[in-house]
Parts: structure tokens; sequence; C-alpha cells
């Protein structure tokens, strides 16, 4: 019965592991502006065109990859080629077409900066709301807010309305929020920066940190020499396809000799 207990155990803590499993992923766009045809020579594909006249645009064409617990997973390609559209499907912002994803574990996505806020609360209460949605009580967010509106640089005005901060007070508080709570999945749209240079220096050192504490980590990025630092493996997409993947120092140089 003890070891019987033990092999139940082990299971559920396996199945909890952070991971991604995405199998055969397809994911298109309905086109309502009636352009020439093609997004553009470098986009993501031809806008196909089916009965009724309805235009796609075919962003993701069975993209497949597996990503497990402490692996870190790259993207690269051209501008247009799926990789921040892989990422908000990823997150659950974009219903795929047709395969799947299956995500285990809560998803801290940092593709857009803006995402999220609650411009009518107050800094604190956006606070509170995000640290709640990460899984901390109430009492446990709220001992949080001094230390990340120190961070963000805005003590003075954490009890103010969102609305009335300027565009960077805004990103300096969402990215100090969004990189605040461990995640168990983190997703990367480039390597964010916010506010001005020593914020960005600032803010470049939280995100190694974070990267090195969460349990599974997919980056979008044209900086190769982070890609290849900072992941293990590599998706290069092309036109919504995988054209190559595996290491990523072997998929990097790939995209390299191709694009040079």
């Amino acid at each position: 019965m003890y070891f019987r207990f033990l092999e139940i155990a082990f299971l559920i803590g396996f199945s909890e592991m952070p991971s991604i499993k995405a199998q055969n992923v397809s994911l298109r766009f309905r086109v309502y502006d009636n352009a020439d045809g093609m997004i553009s020579p470098k986009g993501a594909g031809q806008i196909s065109t089916t009965q009724g006249a309805k235009r796609w645009v075919n962003a993701l064409k069975g993209v497949s990859f597996d990503l497990s617990d402490g692996k870190r997973l790259g993207l690269i390609g051209r501008n247009g080629s799926g990789k921040s559209t892989l990422l908000k499907a990823i997150a659950g912002l974009l219903p795929v077409t047709s395969g799947h994803i299956d995500v285990d574990g809560e998803i801290s996505a940092l593709i857009d900066i803006a995402h999220g806020m609650r411009i009518e609360a107050t800094g604190e209460r956006n606070i509170i709301l995000r640290g709640m949605i990460a899984g901390l009580s109430k009492a446990d967010a709220k001992a949080r807010v001094l230390e990340i509106a120190a961070f963000a640089e805005l003590e003075d005005y954490i009890r103010m309305p969102v609305r009335t901060y300027s565009s960077g007070m805004a990103m300096r508080l969402n990215f100090a929020i969004a990189t605040a709570f461990e995640p168990d999945i983190l997703i990367v749209d480039e390597w964010l920066g916010a506010g001005d240079r020593i914020f960005q220096q600032k803010a470049q050192k939280r995100m190694h940190s974070l990267v090195d504490r969460s349990g599974a980590l997919v980056l979008a990025s044209h900086d190769l020499a982070l890609i290849e630092h900072q992941t293990d493996e590599a998706l290069w997409l092309d036109a919504g396809r995988v054209e190559a993947a595996g290491a990523s120092g072997d998929v990097v140089s790939q995209y390299m000799k191709a694009t040079r």
C-alpha cells in the first residue's frame, strides 16, 4: 500500500510539471481589407480566397513542438513569420483553427506590455488583482505592493488611477507587475524593456532572474545571440511553417546561412 501511495504521488507530481505540447497547429485570420492578394513578399504568406470571396491569412501551418519542464524554446524568423501569433496562441489569446495546444502550468505572458492593465483602477489595485490571478492571497498580493511600486519608480503615484499615468509610467508598472510573480511558464516576445536607459538595465537584470526561475520558457526574438544563450531548442518559422527545429545553435546556424 505504501509503495502504491508513492506511485500515485509520483504520477500526480509528474502530471503537474509545467509543459507545452503543440500538435499540428494551424491558425488563420479573416481579412476584411481587399488588398492586393499578399500581406507582403516577406509576410506570413498568401491570402487565400474561399467560397463567397472570403479572404484569409494563413498565419500558422501545421506547427508542432513539445516543451517540458525546465526547457527553453526560442522562436526565430523574419517579420511576419508567425512568431508572435504562435506566442499568443500558446497564451490562449488567439484560438487555433486546427490542431491543439496542451498547456500544463500557469503562464506569465510578456507579449504586449499594456496587456492586462485596468486603467480606471489605481496602480495598487492593479498589483493586487494581478497577484491574485497569479495565485497569491489578497494579503500576500498587498504585501508586494510597495516592492513593486519601488521597482517601477512609482511610490508617489501608486494610489492614483493608471489613466493618470504617462505611457512610460504605465509601461514600468506593467513590466514590474508581470515580472514580480514567479510563473510556471514564461512567454516573452522579444527581450522587453521599458522606460529610460537606467530602468532598462534594471529591467534586463530582472528578466534574466525571472527566466532562471521559470519552469519553462518560450522566447521569440530577432536577437540570434540571445536565442543561442537563453534557449536550449529553437524553431525557425517561415511563412507560418516550421522550417527547422532542434538545438538552438544548430537552428540559428541554418537560419544565418539561409538569410546571409
